[in-house]
This record gives structure tokens, sequence and C-alpha cells, in this order.
């Protein structure tokens, strides 16, 4: 247990912890690097619960304690620390080069192990599905047209929900081998969690593509796929998303290759007899 990170512990215990231990979990997985050097009193404070019930929180993850459980944490940080103080200090002086290396920082992030063996068990699933359904609303419609466009030209049926809402009538074709792959983004919209809820009262494998483990989607999905981003910056970047779904798809070349390559052919067939593209 100890070689997961801290964030995907407390997300797999989420589910049964009490109300004020989610809490808990809630505040320290969003602000891990100030939760990882203060007291179980002043994570309480914070968190707006009692000392005890941070110290719980610390047995309900499988941990011996607090002490051990913030070990951990400060452990993960410290090899998670891949910024130079010079870049740093670029950052600071530059607008541009401070986008950059927010996205750098973001994308390093996805070489961690936990991060790839999520990206794996979401490609094993996008290979064995016999459907697949894409949905995203909002700002998050983007990314899902774009990866819903790009896994179409790997595997058959696959279909994107329309901003408009007709993924009741899609879903009913679904079955308990076909996967839906949700994407929600700041602000989270409303539309895409009710999807997310349906999706798992139907018993069927819910892949979440989003900021935060905790994120609405986040909390329920059977495998979540995140870029971390920080709402509190005012944008939503789709450029690490983007990056992230790229690895996705990456995977699923490797996986399925043959399929892939018969699939493309075909398609090629038909790019060329209806002159699709400009050459």
């Amino acid at each position: 247990m100890k070689q997961l990170l801290f964030q995907t512990i407390a997300k797999e215990k989420f589910p049964q912890l009490s109300a004020g231990q989610k809490k808990v979990a809630a505040y320290m997985v969003e602000h891990l690097e100030e939760a990882a050097f203060i007291t179980a009193f002043q994570i309480g404070q914070k968190a707006k619960v009692s000392e005890t019930t941070v110290i719980r929180f610390s047995y309900a993850l499988g941990f011996d304690g607090f002490s051990e459980m913030q070990h951990i944490i400060q452990r993960q940080l410290l090899q998670q620390t891949d910024i130079s103080h010079a870049a740093l200090q670029l950052r600071e002086e530059d607008p541009f080069a401070k986008v950059i290396e927010s996205e750098i920082h973001i994308l390093r992030h996805l070489l961690n192990r936990t991060t790839v063996r999520d990206i794996w068990k979401a490609v094993d699933a996008l290979v064995g599905a016999d459907q697949v359904l894409i949905a995203g609303h909002r700002i998050s419609h983007a990314a899902a047209y774009w990866f819903s466009y790009t896994l179409g030209a790997l595997r058959e049926h696959v279909r994107l929900c329309s901003p408009a809402g007709d993924f009741y009538e899609k879903l009913c074709s679904l079955t308990d081998q076909s996967v839906v792959v949700i994407f929600s983004f700041p602000r989270y919209a409303n539309e895409t969690l009710k999807i997310a809820e349906c999706t798992k009262e139907q018993g069927i494998c819910l892949i979440s593509v989003t900021d935060r483990l905790l994120s609405p989607v986040g909390r329920i999905s059977d495998i979540v796929l995140t870029t971390e981003e920080h709402a509190e910056s005012g944008r939503n970047s789709m450029a690490s998303v983007i990056s992230l779904l790229d690895l996705v798809i990456a995977g699923i070349h490797e996986r399925d290759q043959h399929r892939v390559q018969a699939y493309q052919q075909k398609l090629e067939k038909l790019y060329s007899g209806y002159e699709v593209f400009a050459e």
C-alpha cells in the first residue's frame, strides 16, 4: 500500500470514509504540500473537523498513525520535486514561461508510476470494450471531441454525445462490456455528473478524464486519468489534457496493433476513394 501515491489511497478509500474524514481527504489531496508539514490539529482546523477525526482518517487509510501518513506524503513530495530554482525564477519574470513551466510540471507528473498504471488500465478497458461512448459538456466538450475523433480512427463503435443532450438514447445500446469516457474540468457541469452517476448505476465501466482525483466525477469513476490542473489559476489549459490522451492513444497502438492497422487500412481506402483529404 505504501508504494501507492497518497492521493490514490485516499481516492480508493473515499467511499468508506465518514463525512468528517471525507472533508479531511478533500483538503489534504488538494493542499498536499501544506498538509505534509502542519500538525493534525491544524489540518483539522482547515478541514473544519476535530484533530481526532484527522487521526482516525490516517487509520482509515491503513496507516499506523498520523505521523506515518505524513512521513509517506513528505517522501512522495520529495520524489516529485523536479522544478529547479532557476525555472521558478523564470516563471516569476516571464508570463509565457510561467505557462510553459506549469505545463511541463503537469506533463512530468504523468510519468509517475501510479498515473502510468491507470493509463494502462484505461487502455486495456478501451481495447476490450465492445462500444465506447464519450461525453463532455461546456469546456470539456473540446477534449471529448478530439478523443472521440482520434479513437474513432483506431477502432469501430466509438460515439460522442452531443452537447445538446442525447446520452440516454445512446446509453440504451451499451452492454456490460462497454466503456463510457467522461471529460470533466472546472467549472464542472451538472449534466456531466448526472451522466457519470447513470453510468455507474447501469454497471458500465466509467473512465473519467478530469483535473483532480477527487473531482465530482473522479470520486465515483472506476479509472481516473488526471492532469492535476489547478482550477484556482483561473484558466483551463487543454494542452496537458491532449498530451494525456496521446499517451492513451499510444498505449492502444501498442496493445492492439493488428486490429488498429486493419481498421486504418479500411479507412484509408475510403479516404482515397472519396478524396476526403487534399494531397
